[in-house]
């Protein structure tokens, strides 16, 4: 079962959040970075979540068309089949996605998964994000409690971000201040509009100062066990022990003591993207440098077919990245957790 039901999905969460560990969800922009993913997952022999922005769906829909829909999809039924090699179960979802791209990425990939559910299969991706960090929290629910009755009906979890990550990615850009704070306040609110699973389950993305990409040390603070009291206040509120599956943004160049705090705190998934990328490109890079005489037709030369081969450059590459997801899953303690 190497792409998660809606059932194991299910499973999944419940097991990192009583395990304390988590997932990580790891961004993808092409098949070679699927493959580096899945391999990342399967040295590790951990489970774990594969997500496509919509920068990314752009650019897997070509640059000829740039449509998100047909980006995020091909990737994802080719993920369906290649995913079958690999001994590890993996959930597909969508990573940020802002209130004026709702139209043409989230929408028309819910419907594409209900019509799928109609017919008797489970659905294409397994869940979704809707990022309204950018609305007021009011139209920001309003939303995600649209959005959440459509998911549910289509057996897809929804992810909500309720309060600012700062930096920018895919250009959604926050800036680095006290708003970067969830509030006992806001996560009631949250609470109330959405309920705690009886409309249908979703992820928080809450905000402990995360900001996107890396920064040097002492540029960002967070604060992980503000989750703890987001847990404590709604918990006590309605009668229920740590009522919220957490995402962590922003993971990447985080240190291991605020993960592991995360953790402890009900995080269930960590996105990595910028970490990634870095490991992926890095190898390029290496092997441009050495070779630059074999790549290039330096001086009227004809260079070196083995050498400017995608093929040779890109299986370092893959590996190189693989390697990083492999050390994410030690981070989030998700080694040696996958489903038997």
């Amino acid at each position: 079962m190497p792409i998660a039901t809606p059932d194991v999905y299910n499973e999944m969460l419940d097991r990192a959040k009583a395990g304390k560990f988590a997932y990580p969800a790891i961004n993808v922009t092409s098949t070679q970075t699927l493959h580096a993913a899945l391999r990342g997952f399967a040295e590790a022999e951990s489970d774990g979540i594969i997500q496509i922005s919509t920068g990314g769906a752009e650019f897997l829909g070509g640059q000829y068309s740039k449509d998100m829909v047909t980006g995020a999809v091909a990737l994802a039924e080719f993920a369906h089949i290649v995913a079958a090699k690999y001994d590890v179960t993996v959930a597909l979802h969508t990573d940020h996605c802002p209130k004026d791209k709702l139209d043409g990425y989230v929408r028309p990939l819910i419907a594409v998964s209900a019509e799928r559910v109609a017919r008797g299969e489970n659905p294409l991706f397994q869940s979704h994000m809707w990022d309204g960090s950018a609305e007021t929290l009011a139209d920001n629910l309003a939303i995600g409690q649209e959005l959440l009755a459509q998911a549910a009906a289509a057996k897809i979890i929804l992810e909500v971000e309720i309060t600012p990550t700062g930096g920018e990615e895919d250009g959604v850009s926050h800036e680095i201040n006290d708003e970067l704070y969830t509030t006992v306040d806001d996560a009631i609110r949250t609470a109330e509009a959405l309920g705690l699973g009886e409309k249908g389950r979703y992820l928080l993305a809450a905000s402990f100062g995360n900001v996107h990409g890396v920064y040097k040390p002492g540029n960002v603070v967070l604060r992980p066990e503000l989750l703890k009291d987001l847990q404590e206040g709604v918990g006590s509120k309605y009668g229920k022990q740590s009522p919220f599956d957490f995402v962590f943004h922003g993971g990447s160049g985080s240190t291991a003591e605020e993960i592991a705090t995360a953790l402890e705190n009900g995080v269930v998934k960590m996105n990595l993207d910028t970490d990634t990328q870095y490991a992926f490109t890095r190898p390029v890079a290496d092997h441009m440098f050495r070779n630059y005489d074999g790549v290039l037709k330096v001086d009227g030369e004809v260079g070196s077919k083995k050498t400017y081969d995608p093929r040779t450059w890109g299986k370092l590459a893959e590996a190189g990245m693989a390697a990083r997801v492999t050390e994410a899953c030690a981070n989030l303690r998700s080694t040696g957790t996958k489903l038997k």
